[in-house]
């Protein structure tokens, strides 16, 4: 949750897919079936050079296909995991070229976030 409020708050960041957000068009509903929201934060960054500039300078947070480990783990749906989806189909599902998705793990959220926003200030 910490972390996806840091990314919702930052600048460079337009967008956090998360249930526990007051934003997440599912919320309330999520609240009621969930004690907790999970461990996986999707975001978008406006283009696919700033995710790219993301991913190519976290230092801590692993970049994997599978975010099933118990480190933070890293991915980017449009080139890894749906690379073989045609683009128009990408888009209607909601798998954009900017989009990032974090599986977060056991490391220290103060941790993750210093290194999420070293990364993120390395976009222009």
């Amino acid at each position: 949750m910490r972390l996806a409020e840091f990314l919702a708050a930052h600048p460079k960041v337009k967008h956090v897919h998360y249930p526990g957000l007051p934003s997440h068009p599912q919320h309330a509903l999520a609240k009621k079936q969930m004690r907790g929201f999970g461990g996986l934060i999707a975001f978008t960054l406006g283009s696919l050079d700033n995710a790219r500039t993301l991913l190519n300078h976290v230092q801590l947070i692993a970049l994997a296909e599978s975010l099933g480990g118990v480190e933070t783990l890293i991915s980017h749906p449009a080139t890894m995991t749906h690379a073989s989806v045609p683009a128009d189909r990408r888009q209607q599902l909601g798998i954009t070229d900017d989009l990032v998705r974090l599986s977060v793990g056991i490391e220290d959220v103060d941790d993750l976030k210093e290194d999420l926003d070293q990364a993120l200030a390395r976009i222009s």
